[in-house]
C-alpha cells in the first residue's frame, strides 16, 4: 500500500491509544518495538512516528494504563518496557468496544460502495 500509510496525526482522536494498547496487549514492547509492530501488524498501512508515539506512552504511563520496566532491546540497548497495568486492560476492552461500534455504525453508512435501493 506504498504512498497510503497513515501517520498517527491523520488517526482519529483516542485510536493511537487503542493500537498501542493492543500491540502491548501480549507482550511489555518497548516504543521502537510498538512502532514497528503497529506498522508491521497493519500491513504497513499505518506508521507511528516517534514524535507521536512517546508523547502518548507517557501520557498512558501518567493516567495508569501502563506500567515501565527497564531492560535490553533486542540490539541489547537499554530500553524502557511498556506493558499493561489492570487499569489499561480495562481501558483496552472498553476502547476495543467503542471502536467496534463505530466501525460498525461507518459500515452501515458508507456501506460497500454500491448505491441503495
Amino acid at each position: 500500500m506504498a504512498g497510503s500509510n497513515k501517520s498517527a496525526q491523520s488517526l482519529l482522536p483516542g485510536t493511537l491509544e487503542l493500537l498501542v494498547l493492543r500491540v502491548i496487549e501480549d507482550e511489555p514492547l518497548h516504543g521502537y518495538a510498538v512502532m514497528k509492530r503497529i506498522r508491521e501488524t497493519s500491513g504497513e498501512a499505518i506508521v507511528v512516528e516517534e514524535g507521536s508515539l512517546y508523547p502518548a506512552l507517557h501520557r498512558m504511563v501518567r493516567h495508569g494504563w501502563l506500567k515501565t520496566t527497564e531492560g535490553r532491546s533486542e540490539s541489547n540497548r537499554r530500553a524502557i518496557f511498556y506493558k499493561l497495568s489492570p487499569e489499561g486492560r480495562r481501558v483496552l476492552k472498553q476502547k476495543r468496544a467503542d471502536w467496534t461500534t463505530f466501525a460498525e455504525a461507518m459500515r452501515l453508512v458508507i456501506g460497500d460502495g454500491r448505491a441503495q435501493a
